[in-house]
């Protein structure tokens, strides 16, 4: 489950975290607000947004993982700017040290990609890549090898928050690239708008996740969410674990 941090006050978060975990989530990713979320579409550029004027996101964003990880497996995504800014190997601390499992940089830059891997190493984290769907060959095996964790195989090329159709046969080419490439595990998202498509998907990967369609709930009406992601996990048992992020 994807959970933009900061969307509410700590103890209505807490309490969403709560009854998302009991709902059949099995693990969170926890997104770092972002003022310029290029990859996200306006559902969640929107809630970064709000997260944003509520107070010191990092600080809120450690509060959060903190909790999420005591109820199930947390890791955090982020742009690269928020750790350029508070400093690679800053900010990977912290998330270690908060609880987190891993940090996904979802633009990392190639040039700091070492730099990013390392921090994050000597941290205890994985640094799980997200993979372009555009790439291919030698500019594919390096993202692979860099990776730690998983690879994050996107379901669409489009921008977070998509509703269209998915190209299954097209993911399930990439995912089988991905696969010759790496051994670790793959992870698909992005695009994933119903529960009828992560069962269509979840064959093809080790976990899917789901997030637009949980932070629209969040941000409309929060009181249906806990059904939303049963709804998710009830589709995907048995075949895959539930994350977050759509």
């Amino acid at each position: 489950m994807f959970v933009p941090a900061g969307l509410h006050p700590p103890h209505v978060e807490r309490l969403h975290l709560d009854q998302m975990a009991r709902a059949g989530t099995s693990l969170f990713e926890i997104g770092l607000a972002h003022d310029d979320a290029v990859l996200d579409g306006p559902i969640i550029q929107a809630a970064y947004h709000r997260a944003l004027r509520r107070e010191n996101a990092l600080a809120h964003t450690l509060r959060t993982v903190e909790h999420a990880a005591g109820l199930r497996p947390t890791v955090v995504m982020t742009y690269w700017e928020p750790a350029r800014r508070h400093g690679p190997e800053h900010l990977a601390r912290l998330f270690a040290d908060a609880g987190a499992a891993g940090v996904m940089v979802v633009d990392l830059p190639n040039h700091q990609a070492e730099r990013w891997q390392a921090a994050a190493k000597d941290a205890g984290l994985h640094a799980p890549c997200l993979v372009p769907r555009h790439s291919t060959g030698t500019d594919l095996a390096r993202l692979a090898a860099g990776a730690s964790g998983w690879l994050y195989a996107p379901a669409s090329t489009a921008a977070t928050g998509y509703r269209g159709p998915l190209d299954i046969p097209a993911l399930a080419d990439f995912t089988g690239h991905l696969r010759a490439a790496s051994t670790l595990p793959v992870v698909s998202g992005v695009g994933i708008s119903t529960p009828a498509l992560a069962a269509r998907v979840a064959p093809l990967v080790d976990a899917v996740v789901i997030g637009t369609p949980i932070v629209h709930a969040l941000v409309t009406d929060p009181e249906q969410a806990p059904a939303l992601t049963a709804a998710f996990a009830q589709a995907l048992t048995p075949n895959t674990p539930t994350e977050t992020r759509a």
